[in-house]
């Protein structure tokens, strides 16, 4: 799509990428209204939090479980300067799947989790690629009796990559890693290795839904 196209199907009124988004997920999820999450001061007018949106919507596939989804790392609104691009700004948004826990409801934690990662790409101008492999210097969830801490970033399982008028865009999901699986890996952190252990998990767990009960 070139520019004179792009002024021709879009306005100013029209948040381009985020309807690219919201559209992907109508299809995954028709007629669900997600919990969504936005800063109270945008970054762009100096708040704290990159991601001016966070949704979350609720998964019964495999076991029941929240699918958060972010909106910023992408071109989201109408801009004739990235019309055509062959990526739409960092070229991915992120996904994350938490096993519901029914005594435990509280998933504002994640909603920190991704706008701290987020701080970090904006930052540094660095961004995450598939079976990049982090440490989070203890557990995932503060405060919390679990041993996931690491992460990794797959695939979305259902959502992709998908084409928008401002580039493409990739769903990386992230995956919960225990203390044992990052030592094994840190030992040899090549993507392809991550990635072997990811299709180990995936025989049981083919969503890669993060469970932090897991052992």
């Amino acid at each position: 799509m070139n520019t004179e196209e792009y002024r021709k199907q879009f306005t100013e009124d029209n948040a381009v990428g985020w309807e690219c988004i919201d559209q992907e997920l109508e299809k995954i999820y028709p007629g669900q209204e997600p919990l969504h999450f936005a800063p109270p001061l945008h970054y762009a007018v100096g708040g704290n939090d990159p991601l001016d949106g966070i949704s979350v919507y609720r998964s019964e596939k495999q076991d029941k479980h929240f699918h958060f989804v972010t909106y910023g790392f992408s071109e989201l609104y109408y801009r004739e300067k990235s019309a055509g691009g062959e990526f739409s700004k960092f070229g991915f948004e992120l996904t994350f799947r938490l096993k519901m826990n029914q005594e435990d409801d509280n998933i504002h934690w994640v909603c920190n989790l991704l706008q701290n990662l987020a701080r970090y790409v904006f930052q540094s101008g660095k961004w995450f690629e598939e079976y990049h492999l982090i440490p989070a210097n203890g557990p995932i969830r503060v405060g919390y009796d679990t041993d996931i801490t690491a992460l990794t970033f797959v695939p979305d399982p259902e959502l992709g990559k998908i084409d928008t008028p401002h580039g493409e865009v990739a769903f990386l999901q992230i995956v919960g890693l225990t203390t044992d699986e990052f030592k094994q890996l840190e030992q040899n952190p090549a993507p392809s290795e991550t990635e072997k252990r990811i299709d180990q998990l995936r025989q049981f767990n083919g969503l890669l839904i993060t469970d932090l009960n897991r052992k």
